[in-house]
């Protein structure tokens, strides 16, 4: 099916959720801004999401909806927008409806079992060993673009930068190389122990002329208080929204998290990042930036399992290797530099 760019105006990228698959999803915004240049883009994600977003020049609106909301009140309302063309990341069950009565002319989506029939183009059935941010790039090429950039996005505003500022000023952390630890995970199985954390910290503190900062959402805060309660040195984040924890992040030297959105954010702020690994595959999942890299016991039996809770004793980080960690760390550090 051939498609003439000038006749695309108005494009709806759909994306629900995590926050991590958002950010990485990013990737197809500069291929599309090139093809299509008389286009505006916008965005469909939960409600929750809306602030990955919110801040991107390359978008023109992020539509939203509740994971409960009856689904006919999200088609009306993409219905409502008139769009040309709509590419749905995500196709699962509930958005193949919202894009096949989008009233779209073009809609593209993946060639998965029971949902081709709400696509006119169709990407690939499945990943295999490419990254989730190329994955996304799998639904361009039945648009015949041509591939320009791998480049993920992810913007502050004036607010965030400020409250990171004054932050870190406040804090005397201006002139000090400060490395973030982010114990987020959005399954139990991939957080990274608390007590495996203090030994890392105690490590990354004997090793580096530093200051550690605990970076934590409301589900990790048990976990950080505990490590802050362990190491004196620690300094806990206050509370804050997503974009006041990116504004943090950006001003770090280097980044420790486990796979998690606050990683994929620390990546595509082009700050340097390391990912514990455990299971899920960092071929697949890992920060997507040359200025990272990731930690993974690929000798264990068990790893990269994808269960969502551990059925043994987190092997996979307990048994994970501090010099490896502290060397790669040391790479990204100095590469930065």
């Amino acid at each position: 099916m051939k498609i003439n760019p000038e006749r695309i105006k108005k494009i709806l990228v759909i994306k629900p959720r995590g926050i991590g698959d958002i950010v990485l999803s990013t990737i197809v915004l500069d291929n599309l801004k090139e093809h299509f240049i008389h286009s505006k883009i916008d965005y469909l994600v939960e409600s929750f999401a809306k602030d990955v977003l919110k801040n991107n020049p390359l978008i023109n609106k992020v539509l939203t909806f509740d994971k409960s909301e009856f689904i006919l009140k999200t088609i009306l309302k993409v219905r409502k927008e008139k769009y040309d063309l709509i590419i749905d990341l995500w196709s699962n069950p509930k958005t193949a409806q919202i894009t096949f009565f989008s009233g779209a002319k073009f809609r593209i989506g993946y060639d998965y079992r029971g949902r081709k029939y709400a696509y006119n183009l169709l990407g690939t059935k499945g990943r295999g060993d490419k990254h989730s941010a190329l994955h996304n790039l799998e639904l361009l090429k039945p648009l015949g673009l041509k591939i320009i950039s791998e480049k993920i996005h992810y913007y502050l505003d004036e607010n965030d930068i400020s409250f990171a500022d004054n932050f870190f000023i406040s804090n005397n952390l201006s002139d000090k190389k400060v490395i973030g630890i982010i114990p987020a995970g959005g399954w139990d199985s991939k957080r990274c122990p608390k007590e495996k954390w203090v030994e890392i910290c105690e490590r990354l503190l004997k090793e580096f002329d530093c200051k550690i900062l605990m970076l934590w959402g409301p589900e990790d805060f048990s976990d950080a208080e505990f490590i802050k309660n362990k190491i004196e040195e620690v300094i806990l984040s206050p509370h804050t929204n997503l974009n006041q924890m990116a504004g943090l992040i950006s001003k770090c030297s280097l980044i420790l998290a486990n796979d998690s959105g606050p990683m994929h954010i620390a990546a595509a702020l082009k700050v340097p990042t390391l990912g514990l690994f455990g299971p899920t595959s960092p071929k697949n999942h890992g920060p997507f930036s040359d200025k990272s890299d990731y930690v993974i016991k690929s000798d264990l039996h068990c790893i990269i399992c994808n269960k969502l809770k551990c059925p043994f004793n987190k092997e996979c980080f307990y048994e994970m290797n501090l010099d490896e960690i502290l060397d790669k760390s040391k790479e990204l550090i100095l590469r930065d530099d």
